[in-house]
């Protein structure tokens, strides 16, 4: 195994060992890069040079037996949303001047560094990150790096797409719909959106109650790992929860056989692909039979996604008034969302977050029966790049695929996406974990036993 196909975990035990250095490890990274990223597009800025100044100093703290954190030496990328000290963050977007002084890190940002880990580049997104596929007028395509004619997903593409190519060890996505677990179901990665608050964002997010910010990794440890690197509060963030009562990686092991847990296949409403729909109920079927009891049954609510859209049409109008000349080089897709939000009134938004509202209390009791509920992440694998939504599908906008995921940003939920198989084609499908507010720990626990039960 080379060391870009490695874990963080494995790569944090070969520097324990002496096995391999910071350096070796950054090295083989950023050349990874450099060798397949000019079909994949996953990276808008590479910088080997900070990124080798960084892994030397790893490399002295891991001789001396004095590692900083947990994923000192580990390489990471950072997708184009969080705020980088010395690197622009243009956000996928021509309106945003690259020309200024970039001295501020976002909270994400100075957990990871003050860990030790090694920054190689920034992840392409969408402009805002604004819908589920990864494309921009400032970056262009971002394509899967398991079969490039076909989208990453997005709004966390490059950030998916670096993982899932040996690009970056581990990376941190947002998500305000299903941005995190899109692209990690598409890619065959892990990808997991906490609790509403247990990552702190700066700045404040303009997805306001549906944004979330989690780990993109290749298993469900390394995700843990750095849910305890990232999930401590932060003062420029008045959402941010309390800090953990014990750490997610000790609490990954737990036992969670018996468990009573949900599946449902449609939510009651979603038009699932047939072979995703197997490839799911194969594995759920591992699962029950392994000894996790699983009732088939939906959760009982309706569709939300007209409530969905308003709330997100307000809160990117409420950004992009802010961009100046952004209407000169915006994309298309998403001026259309813009003006929709601009022509929402107060009433219309209050009665939405009511919506919102009634969505969670009606999640939280299905989880007085249902400690979790398992589901397909996406209704669909991954299909051609550069499309906002299927080609021939007949849909207009990215939502209307994405049902699985945009209803537990509206109830803040942790939500995690582990493959679970792949296509006849050779695409990856995901399976979407879901639990009630602030078991997040909970659901990395779930989701480590059935990944050891479909490995």
């Amino acid at each position: 195994m080379t060391p870009t196909e490695m874990t963080a975990v494995e790569l944090v035990a070969a520097y324990g060992a002496k096995e391999l250095s910071p350096v070796e490890v950054t090295n083989a990274i950023v050349d990874r890069i450099e060798q397949v990223d000019g079909e994949i597009n996953a990276m808008c800025l590479v910088d080997r040079e900070s990124a080798l100044v960084q892994a030397r100093e790893s490399e002295a703290r891991w001789q001396a037996g004095t590692p900083k954190g947990l994923l000192d030496g580990v390489p990471t990328s950072m997708k184009d949303i969080f705020l980088t000290k010395g690197w622009p963050t243009l956000r996928g977007s021509r309106a945003i001047d690259p020309d200024q002084a970039w001295d501020v890190d976002a909270p994400v940002t100075a957990r990871l560094r003050e860990d030790g880990m090694v920054f190689v580049g920034k992840n392409t997104t969408p402009e805002i990150a604004w819908k589920g596929v990864t494309d921009s007028p400032l970056t262009g395509v971002t394509r899967n790096p398991v079969d490039t004619r076909m989208t990453a997903g997005g709004s966390s593409g490059g950030a998916a797409a670096a993982v899932a190519g040996g690009m970056a060890t581990v990376a941190v996505g947002t998500d305000a719909g299903g941005s995190i677990r899109i692209p990690a179901s598409f890619c065959g990665i892990v990808g997991f959106k906490p609790t509403h608050g247990r990552v702190p964002m700066f700045p404040a997010s303009p997805f306001g109650p549906l944004a979330h910010a989690g780990p993109m990794t290749r298993t469900v440890e390394d995700a843990a790992l750095l849910m305890d690197i990232i999930s401590l509060p932060d003062h420029r963030d008045p959402t941010s929860l309390a800090p953990p009562r014990s750490t997610f990686r000790g609490e990954l092991n737990r036992e969670v056989t018996g468990l009573p847990v949900a599946y449902s296949k449609t939510l009651g409403y979603v038009d699932v692909d047939p072979e995703v729909g197997r490839i799911c109920d194969e594995a759920v079927a591992k699962i029950d039979a392994a000894g996790l009891p699983v009732t088939a049954t939906d959760p009982g609510f309706a569709d939300p996604l007209e409530d969905f859209e308003l709330l997100w049409g307000v809160s990117a109008a409420t950004l992009l008034r802010s961009m100046p000349k952004v209407r000169e080089t915006i994309d298309p897709a998403l001026e259309e969302f813009w003006d929709r939000g601009e022509r929402t009134g107060g009433v219309e938004f209050l009665q939405a977050r009511a919506v919102a509202a009634a969505l969670g209390i009606t999640m939280g009791a299905f989880h007085e029966e249902h400690n979790v509920l398992i589901t397909p992440t996406m209704p669909i694998p991954a299909f051609e790049a550069g499309h906002d939504v299927p080609p021939g599908s007949g849909l207009t906008t990215w939502p209307q695929w994405t049902q699985f995921t945009y209803p537990f940003n509206m109830t803040q939920q942790p939500a995690i996406s582990i493959p679970c198989g792949t296509t006849e084609a050779g695409l990856p499908v995901g399976l979407q974990i879901i639990g009630p507010r602030h078991s997040d720990d909970l659901v990395l626990a779930v989701a480590r036993w059935i990944e050891s039960v479909l490995a």
